[in-house]
């Protein structure tokens, strides 16, 4: 099903879990949002202990919980739910999870805990977006974690799992509330949405193709451009994404993001003064897309490429007139 509201799992019938076994005890799980293959969940178990980064929406639970029961994982040994930010379709399940996990601590961006305590902003802000009654067929009900299960994390902070360390770093750009996960010894960070979005539908002989995500309400592109460049100087060879998974050659896929973040931001800017600034801030973005796919060797029809990446030009378009709204505000008060 693809790009459209899936119904949700029936809470008494098992699921099965679709499950990408990567190197060093990680595992995406597709946590089945929108559609297949658009977003996973990422567990990673050392020495007996498992940490979960991110979990989808509340229908993407039964499928975080049935993988940590193929994977032979207790629940009971999940010592961190690792959140990059509270953007729903990352955040949208953690109170329900954090129910089933009796031993485990969600970790939150010191702006985005606020937001799992008590989601009611959250909730405003997204059917702002999305509208009241596709913001209840896709995310439901937002539970609260409770605060004595939850914790705020400074940039740069160190956790450790099992036997390895994992790394929190602070990347604002996509989002205010973000950070990025550093497993240092393995050489792989969990991006969130920092390092973009790459559907393996896109994909060539060349290798992944990857489209930065600039979506509402905080894109901010220097930010953007100095957090990816903080997240090179780690050294990564493999970057897990929420959408979707993992992806390597990072040093290309770097450089692509950077130029195309630069291009967007220009787009913007060049439509800000027009009637109807989205209609053409979208079509330059479908353009530049499709321009870049090709570069890449796809020959998927430009149609198949455009509803690959519908819901994301659709939101990135969103995210580019937030943008612009916030710096004519900041000139207004100068």
């Amino acid at each position: 099903m693809r790009h459209s509201d899936r119904h949700a799992p029936r809470a008494d019938v098992p699921v099965t879990p679709r499950l990408y076994r990567h190197p060093h005890g990680i595992t995406a799980v597709d946590v089945e949002y929108l559609y297949a293959g658009h977003a996973a969940a990422h567990v990673i178990v050392d020495s007996g202990h498992a940490a979960i980064v991110d979990v989808g929406t509340n229908d993407s639970v039964p499928y975080v919980l049935a993988a940590l029961a193929e994977l032979g994982v207790a629940r009971a040994a999940v010592d961190y739910l690792l959140l990059t930010h509270v953007h729903l379709d990352h955040a949208g399940g953690a109170g329900t999870l954090m129910r089933e996990l009796p031993n485990a601590q969600a970790l939150l961006h010191p702006r985005g805990a606020p937001h799992m305590l008590d989601p009611t902003r959250l909730v405003a802000g997204s059917m702002a977006v999305y509208g009241e009654e596709r913001f209840r067929r896709l995310y439901g009900e937002l539970l609260p974690i409770p605060a004595a299960r939850l914790r705020a994390v400074e940039d740069g902070e160190r956790v450790r799992l099992g036997a390895r360390t994992l790394e929190l770093v602070h990347t604002p750009g996509h989002a205010a509330h973000h950070y990025v996960v550093v497993d240092a010894a393995h050489r792989s960070i969990f991006t969130g949405d920092t390092f973009g979005i790459s559907y393996r539908a896109l994909d060539t002989a060349r290798g992944n193709f990857i489209t930065p995500s600039t979506v509402p309400t905080q894109f901010d592109p220097q930010q953007h451009l100095d957090s990816i460049d903080r997240m090179l100087g780690y050294g990564p060879e493999s970057m897990y994404l929420m959408h979707f998974s993992r992806v390597t050659d990072v040093a290309r896929l770097a450089a692509s993001l950077k130029e195309q973040i630069r291009s967007l931001a220009a787009m913007a800017r060049a439509h800000a003064a027009e009637p109807d600034p989205a209609a053409g801030i979208r079509a330059d973005m479908l353009a530049l897309w499709l321009q870049l796919a090709r570069a890449h060797g796809s020959t998927l029809p430009d149609a198949a490429i455009e509803h690959a990446l519908a819901g994301d030009l659709t939101l990135n378009t969103q995210g580019l007139m937030a943008w612009l709204a916030r710096i004519r505000d900041k000139a207004v008060k100068s």
